[in-house]
C-alpha cells in the first residue's frame, strides 16, 4: 500500500470516528435555529408594524372623573346623616365630617383638574420663541404650579448645532400657552461620547410627567 493510500485510509476513518460528533453538533444548530435564537430582529424604533401613531399626552382634566366621584360619595354620605340622623346605630356625626371632607376633596379635584389646551408641540415653538436661539433637540416634560395645580410645560431645549453650543429652560402655561419664565445659557455639557449623527437626528421628546409630590 502506497503511503498516498495510506493518508487517504486514515482521513477516512478520522472522518468516521468524528461523525457522530459532527451530527449531534448539527441538530444543536438546528434546534437553535428553530427555537428562534439566531432569527434576525428589526429593532423597536425601526419596526413599523409596531407604529401606533403620534405619542398623545393624557389630558389633565381626568383629574376629575375621581373628583366627582369624590363628591357623588360625600354628597351621599350627607343626606344619608341628613335622613337618619342620630336614630340610626350605624350613622352618627362622623358619617356627616366623612361626607363634608368628601365633598371639600372633590370640590378641589374639580378646580384641579384644568383641561389641556397646550400640547407639546405648541409649548415648543413659544419656547423657541423666549430662548432666543435655533432649536434643535428639545424634552418636554408635564409638571404642575401652585396650590390649584395649574399644569405647566417644562422645555428643555438646545440649539441646532452639532454640538449644540447653547441650551436654555422655558416654562409654558399648558392652559393659555403663556411663558412664565425662561433661562439660556452657553451649553457646559461634553457631548463627545454621543454620535453626531444620533445628536442632529435628535427631535422632541415627551418624558413621563413629574411627580406632583416635588412640585
Amino acid at each position: 500500500m502506497t503511503e498516498s493510500e495510506n493518508a487517504a485510509e486514515l482521513e477516512n476513518a478520522l472522518a468516521l470516528e468524528n461523525a457522530p460528533a459532527l451530527e449531534d453538533a448539527a441538530v444543536k444548530l438546528e434546534a437553535d435555529l428553530t427555537d428562534g435564537e439566531f432569527v434576525d430582529v428589526l429593532p423597536e424604533d425601526l419596526d413599523l408594524s409596531g407604529f401606533v401613531g403620534p405619542q398623545t399626552f393624557p389630558n389633565n382634566n381626568r383629574r376629575r372623573i375621581p373628583a366627582m366621584l369624590y363628591l357623588i360619595f360625600g354628597l351621599g354620605a350627607v343626606a344619608l346623616y341628613a335622613a337618619k340622623g342620630e336614630s340610626s346605630a350605624l350613622v352618627n356625626l362622623g358619617t356627616l365630617w366623612a361626607g363634608v371632607g368628601l365633598v371639600a376633596f372633590g370640590a378641589y379635584g374639580m378646580v384641579a383638574g384644568w383641561t389641556l389646551k397646550v400640547d407639546e408641540s405648541d409649548a415648543l415653538v413659544s419656547a423657541s420663541a423666549e430662548v432666543g436661539f435655533p432649536v434643535g433637540h428639545a424634552a418636554a416634560q408635564m409638571a404642575w404650579r401652585g396650590w390649584l395645580s395649574r399644569p405647566t410645560w417644562r422645555i428643555l431645549a438646545y440649539s441646532n448645532e452639532n454640538p449644540p453650543t447653547k441650551r436654555g429652560i422655558v416654562l409654558v402655561d399648558g392652559v393659555n400657552g403663556a411663558v412664565i419664565e425662561g433661562f439660556s445659557e452657553e451649553n457646559p455639557e461634553d457631548w463627545t461620547q454621543f454620535d453626531p449623527e444620533d445628536v442632529a437626528g435628535a427631535s422632541l421628546s415627551v418624558p413621563a410627567a413629574a411627580d406632583p409630590a416635588e412640585q
